[in-house]
């Protein structure tokens, strides 16, 4: 096979990513994360989703919580709360070691692609991991008359509001990351992985470079829905979905994605579905794509590399 590129978001793309692995040779296969989640908290840059990533690939995760380091203590942020600090954000001690690292790079001149090209080295990670941009672009969450930074509406206030409208700071005039545009020209296959199409994907297309080189890309373009039954695996994305409009279905997400998808993986539940996504000139492949265990991604894995 030849290079593999994958669009990422945070636990549902990892779980993908750790059954890709499996199959595609680390030199074959190029993951394009979101930073549009990305914060700073106690003036250390923090890139939750590339983290989520590089700590899935390197065998570290907390399996259970699908984020974090397993094993993590939080002795750090026990400190920051009695001094005063809010810790709403919960960062482990480990995990803050490595925004340590990259508050430092990033503070000495290096650009966050190259920082994450050397923390994926540190961590024995072989996979090209590339950030969607080096420059700023900031995922905000419109409630309303509200304007909400992401983290803020994620975690802080638990995905409770009801999402208006999402709006990406910054991406009209950000240029994608090292390497994106050129992985993307080279890649046989592209692969959407099973995020937020809207909090997780959307940053990436946001970038008019990059959604530009999807459409007009000769690569086969396969998306993985991340809605079953019409109800969003993990997360607030069917809640999302239906606030703003879209149908919360395996059909809306290739309604979301028909401009550059030439194919999307739908579960077996959504069977019914297939001829309505076909109608869309995207085709459709039903398969069981709830990823349980390593068995389970590495057997969607294994669809999507051979979906034709």
């Amino acid at each position: 096979m030849g290079l593999v590129v994958a669009l990422a978001g945070g636990v549902g793309a990892a779980k993908l990513l750790r059954g890709l692995v499996q199959l595609v040779a680390p030199h074959d296969l190029v993951v394009v994360g979101n930073t549009g989640d990305d914060v700073e908290l106690y003036g250390l840059h923090v890139s939750p989703d590339l983290d989520i990533v590089m700590y899935t690939l390197a065998g570290i995760v907390d399996k259970r919580k699908g984020w974090g380091v397993s094993g993590d203590t939080f002795r750090c942020l026990d400190m920051l709360g009695k001094l005063g600090f809010e810790t709403w954000f919960r960062l482990g001690d480990q995990d803050l070691a490595v925004h340590i690292i990259r508050t430092k790079m990033l503070k000495e001149g290096m650009t966050l692609s190259q920082a994450t090209v050397d923390l994926c080295k540190m961590l024995g990670v072989k996979v090209k991991l590339i950030p969607m941009s080096d420059d700023p672009v900031r995922t905000r969450v419109l409630s309303g008359e509200s304007s909400l930074e992401f983290q803020e509406y994620f975690i802080k206030r638990g995905t409770k509001d009801e999402v208006t409208d999402v709006v990406f700071e910054g991406a009209e005039k950000a240029k994608p990351g090292q390497g994106v545009l050129e992985a993307i020209r080279m890649a046989e296959r592209i692969v959407i992985c099973p995020s937020n199409p809207i909090l997780s994907i959307s940053p990436i297309l946001s970038i008019p470079a990059i959604r530009n080189e999807l459409r007009n890309t000769k690569a086969y373009i396969v998306g993985v829905t991340p809605i079953v039954g019409g109800k969003a695996i993990k997360g607030p994305a069917d809640r999302i979905m239906a606030s703003m409009g879209l149908e919360v279905s395996a059909y809306g997400v290739a309604e979301f994605y028909k401009d550059f998808l030439d194919q999307l993986v739908i579960d077996n539940v959504d069977q019914h579905q297939k001829g309505r996504i076909e109608g869309l000139e995207v085709k459709a492949t039903v398969t069981n794509t709830i990823m349980r265990n390593l068995e389970d991604s590495v057997h969607l894995a294994k669809v999507v590399t051979e979906a034709r």
